[in-house]
């Protein structure tokens, strides 16, 4: 009999990936099917700590000093395996939480600090994050340490400003509360390429393609050595210019995070990093535990990293003028350093040996800039500021501590999410303020009478619904911004935007206007409702009348408390990027759109942090009940809109209609009855796709059987309650 254990028939390879054969995934078999993965991501936890683990509570038990000690010390104890430049780790630490913290994208919210998931590929192993493996392994005795109570994510931040403060900065302050991920995130689209450091992504010349944000693949921002590697800096201005502001930094905001980051530490180029690096950590060999990037000398202190070398200050362990200084006051010119890489060197002789060397004492090396960094220099908007900066180094000063402040919190949402005692007072408009509550909050009689008063108004079932919908759904869990709270349905942008029918929208608004200052004037007390608790309100009262039309009785759950904004507090351009080109669950589809709409209808369940269950209630509820973009007939497979029945399953699921294409490469699909020919229905990839795609007809087909409307019911209370509810942080 054959030997089939792995031992005896298997060849272990020296990448520590076996012999066996490559298992295909369905996803690889037809690549064209659409995938719930990332839906999956939000009901499949892989997090160890178990659903009942609360973080903050764990959090709020550290002493955050003593923390912050722990990590100082690390930062003055140089490991032989891993020798600290000039004594000191603390750059690396900064360059590690920069790193963690600047792959957020405004297009979606995701990326960014939370999570950690700089630990996990593609991130961990991309050639811009080289070596900062060992950056987390030198953290790793403060995490063992804190266990539970501090997340990597959290480290990760905190390290950098620790780093930061270790060298003579005072940081603008520090925020927990990121909760780490155990495993990648699939819905995040990295970009079209299929090899490192190469850029597909690129419309036109200078132009990446809209929702990414780097400019080239494994990069945080843009090529240091310059567009395609040519010491461009006017090319290389704008490139920093949009991918800066792809991650939402204004020019100023760009201007000191680049100054203010480089003033600490060096890069490391004194050899070719494609000649000498090993392979990165997710192809390295099992016994290297997960490190990457192994080359000779690293452990003598000759790292190689970017095949840039050499420090931008004349003291790069301490925070001071001499980048601003060094770059604006001195002429710099190219040339290819010892790693075959460009980078600029000075013309004049005194900043010639002007810095002491990374590793030893006795020796002196020439400060060196990158492209990027003359780039400041060169594009004139830049230097404008560059030069206030060097003006005043206060202006500079504040202007890095919240740039950075800015960059490791951006994807945090509001600062009540924020935990321990170096949160700032001040609220950032970048964290979309929202008033507090300064009245009494609606009871139940309140609530009540509220419903009856919006009921009676002439506005529809699915007018309600589709403006509570249309106010919580901008939410993005990714970032944790949008949200029914705020009323910002009623602000620029939002108010304008094509998918909430900006006329009917205007009175809608004017009624729940009507009904708001009628009950506020006619209180003789303290008791108040915000136009965001009624708009959310409305919606449920309309949801509720609905299902008991169907013959269910059911309260959807509703917790007053909302506020509303104001302009002053609404950062219109920042909230454009919540636009959405396509809605499937209101079945808003915008003209030109080249991807399918089911695989963006799961987009945006996944940024509404929806089950593949979620979604399919809330799909199906939402077509019974009429709510669809203009009030068009797509996907409403019933004869009774405004009933929250399982028609919309029952009929698409029948094999009585056929269905078929309305012309070539639309979206739009009708359906025919199939003995007669007559027109049926009209629908779109965003409806047909529960009849089609495997998994979700599953669902579908629970909902759609006789004993299966209850139950249709239930769940889409329940997911519109997640929904409405999304960005009630106060609550939890």
């Amino acid at each position: 009999m054959a030997d089939n254990s792995p031992t005896s028939g298997t060849e272990l390879s020296t990448s520590g990936s076996t012999a066996w054969p490559e298992r295909t995934s369905n996803d690889e078999w037809w690549p064209e099917r659409l995938s719930l993965e990332i839906l999956d991501q939000n009901v499949r936890d892989a997090d160890p700590l178990g659903e009942d683990f609360d973080y903050a509570e764990e959090f709020q038990k550290l002493d955050l000093e003593a923390v912050k000690a722990d990590i100082e010390d690390v930062l003055t104890d140089s490991k032989d395996w891993w020798p600290a430049d000039y004594g000191h780790y603390g750059p690396f630490m900064i360059r590690m939480a920069w790193h963690s913290a600047g792959t957020y994208r405004a297009y979606d919210g995701r990326g960014g600090a939370a999570g950690g998931r700089q630990r996990f590929a593609p991130i961990n192993s991309w050639p811009d994050n080289a070596n900062l493996d060992k950056a987390r392994r030198l953290l790793w005795p403060v995490k063992q340490k804190y266990g539970k109570r501090l997340s990597w994510s959290d480290l990760i931040v905190l390290a950098g400003n620790v780093a930061i403060e270790s060298m003579g900065f005072k940081t603008f302050g520090f925020g927990g509360g990121r909760e780490d991920a155990f495993d990648t995130d699939k819905a995040v689209n990295w970009g079209p390429e299929e090899e490192m450091e190469t850029n597909e992504r690129f419309e036109e010349p200078g132009e990446i393609q809209e929702g990414l944000g780097a400019s080239v693949m494994g990069l945080i921002y843009v090529n240091p050595e310059g567009p395609d590697g040519n010491p461009d800096p006017e090319a290389s201005a704008k490139n920093i210019r949009q991918t800066f502001s792809r991650m939402a930094m204004t020019d100023k905001q760009t201007a000191a995070l680049i100054a203010g980051g480089h003033t600490f530490g060096k890069v490391h180029g004194e050899g070719d990093p494609d000649e000498n690096l090993g392979p990165e950590p997710e192809a390295a060999p099992i016994e290297q535990m997960g490190l990457g990037w192994q080359h000779e000398g690293a452990t003598k202190g000759a790292m190689i990293t970017s095949g840039i070398e050499g420090p931008w200050t004349q003291d790069p362990t301490w925070w001071d003028m001499g980048y601003v200084d060094n770059l604006l006051d001195y002429e710099w010119e190219p040339e290819r350093g010892p790693g075959g890489a460009w980078q600029w060197t000075p013309k004049d002789e005194e900043l010639k040996n002007a810095a002491q060397d990374a590793t030893d004492e006795d020796e002196r090396v020439t400060p060196m800039m990158l492209t990027t960094d003359i780039a400041l220099k060169r594009d004139p908007d830049y230097r404008e500021i560059m030069e206030e900066f060097q003006e005043s180094p206060m202006a500079f000063g504040m202007a890095f501590a919240k740039a950075w402040y800015k960059l490791t919190h951006r994807d945090m949402g509001p600062p009540e999410r924020l935990l321990g005692p170096e949160v700032p007072d001040e609220t950032m408009i970048w964290q979309d303020p929202i008033p507090e509550v300064d009245h009494e909050l609606i009871g139940d009689a309140e609530i009540a009478d509220l419903k009856g008063e919006i009921l009676d108004s002439d506005l529809s079932t699915a007018q309600l619904v589709k403006t509570a919908w249309a106010s919580a759904s901008t939410y993005r869990d990714s970032d944790k911004r949008g949200g029914a709270n705020g009323a910002r349905l009623r602000l620029e942008p939002q108010r304008s935007w094509a998918v909430n029918q900006p006329e009917e929208l205007e009175t809608i608004l004017e009624t729940y206007e009507e009904i708001q200052t009628e009950f506020n004037e006619g209180r003789s007390d303290d008791v108040r409702v915000s136009l965001a608790d009624l708009i959310v309100l409305g919606g449920n009262a309309a949801v509720e009348e609905a299902a008991a039309a169907a013959g269910y009785e059911v309260d959807v759950p509703f917790e007053p408390g909302r506020t509303d904004a104001t302009a002053e507090q609404t950062d219109a351009d920042s909230f454009e990027a919540l636009k959405p080109k396509v809605d499937g669950f209101r079945n808003y589809i915008q003209d030109g759109l080249e991807q399918p709409a089911e695989t963006l209808l799961v987009d945006k369940a996944d940024l509404l942090n929806l089950g593949p269950d979620e979604m399919t209630a809330l799909v199906g509820g939402m077509r019974t009940l009429g709510a669809t973009y203009d009030g068009s007939d797509l996907g409403v497979f019933t004869d009774e809109p405004g009933t929250l029945d399982n028609d919309f399953f029952a009929n698409l699921l029948s094999m009585d209609t056929e269905w078929e294409a309305a012309s070539e490469g639309t979206q739009i699909y009708e359906g025919y009855d199939r003995d007669t020919g007559e027109h049926k229905w009209t629908g779109t990839r965003a409806d047909l796709i529960f009849g089609s795609q495997s998994r979700l007809r599953a669902i579908a087909e629970v909902y759609a059987a006789d004993d299966g409307e209850e139950q249709l019911v239930e769940d889409f209370v329940e997911a519109w309650t997640k929904v409405m509810q999304a960005d009630r942080f106060d609550l939890e």
